[in-house]
């Protein structure tokens, strides 16, 4: 961990590694390394994690044009300690200054006239990002075509916690959904969850004078995350909850997904994205009006297909 004191950081020429740990991505993964790329990531290591639905092989077509290093993992998917193992790999096999651990439904966007590499060309420790929900609507919904809408949850909803889901109208896009981070390998210490949290040797200062959550937020980069993209991604991710809480082992999983998998058992899965979970345009400009949603950051034409 003392490494990051004596590691030393050339601002013009370091290495910016992206990590991604994927399971059944085809529809999107492509798109996340070409963009990420395009914007300045030298390098990427990708766990594949038993995908079924051609996301390993589009990796190793990719893997024709960019630097990705892929690792295949077997089994129960554990996310937390597999993204401090690969923010480790991205150190020491990559030699990564700079490490971005990223899902593949997040796109990491520069907000000012700089790509991200050109943004960290500085020596830190931990760099907390806003992170924003893509708002699925009628234009975004058809396959292949998630990036056509730029609106996103500017000002979430801050629904009462419970346990148990009391009111079914609460939509999980709305709500609020913590940051993410951009690490120094050198020197980390723990990485929390998807990397929404990190402890470094280089703020411990910070750390134990704010905490956590009052850390103030790196503006210059954002992060747009399109976790449900189309009622087929949708039902498939729904079914992976549903083995998962059919497998006997203790799962923490949201009351959102415990529903969503009850009226997939009850066959009304579908009825319930057209309903409750697609906004449309007469929606939107609701949302709009009061601020809660945006489209005011061109985000689509960043994304590159």
């Amino acid at each position: 961990m003392l490494d990051y004191y004596i590691h030393r950081f050339d601002k013009k020429n370091f290495r910016l590694v992206m990590t991604i740990l994927v399971k059944n991505e085809a529809d999107i993964i492509a798109a996340n390394i070409k963009t990420h790329a395009a914007l300045g990531v030298d390098a990427f290591v990708v766990m594949d994690n038993d995908s079924d639905d051609g996301t390993r092989e589009i990796l190793a077509e990719l893997q024709k044009s960019y630097e990705i290093m892929i690792i295949d993992e077997k089994g129960d998917y554990k996310q937390a300690r597999w993204m401090r193992r690969l923010a480790h790999t991205a150190k020491r096999n990559m030699g990564a200054d700079w490490v971005i651990n990223n899902d593949a439904d997040e796109f990491w966007l520069p907000q000012n006239d700089k790509n991200l590499k050109e943004n960290l060309s500085f020596k830190g420790s931990v760099l907390t990002v806003q992170r924003y929900n893509m708002v699925p609507d009628e234009k975004s919904i058809r396959p292949g075509h998630f990036f056509e809408s730029d609106y996103y949850v500017k000002n979430p909803i801050f629904y009462k916690k419970t346990k148990e889901l009391t009111n079914e109208k609460q939509s999980i896009i709305l709500g609020k959904i913590g940051p993410k981070t951009i690490v120094n390998p050198h020197g980390l210490v723990y990485l929390r969850g998807g990397n929404h949290k990190a402890l470094h040797i280089g703020n411990l200062r910070d750390y134990f004078r704010s905490g956590y959550d009052k850390i103030k937020r790196f503006e210059a980069i954002e992060v747009f995350h399109y976790s449900i993209r189309n009622y087929a991604q949708f039902e498939k991710n729904i079914l992976n909850r549903k083995r998962l809480l059919e497998s006997g082992k203790k799962v923490s999983m949201g009351p959102h997904y415990r529903r969503w998998t009850r009226l997939y058992n009850e066959g009304r899965l579908e009825e319930e994205f057209y309903n409750n979970i697609l906004f449309t345009q007469p929606v939107l400009d609701v949302l709009a009006k009061y601020d809660i949603v945006s489209s005011e950051k061109p985000i689509a034409e960043k994304i590159v297909r």
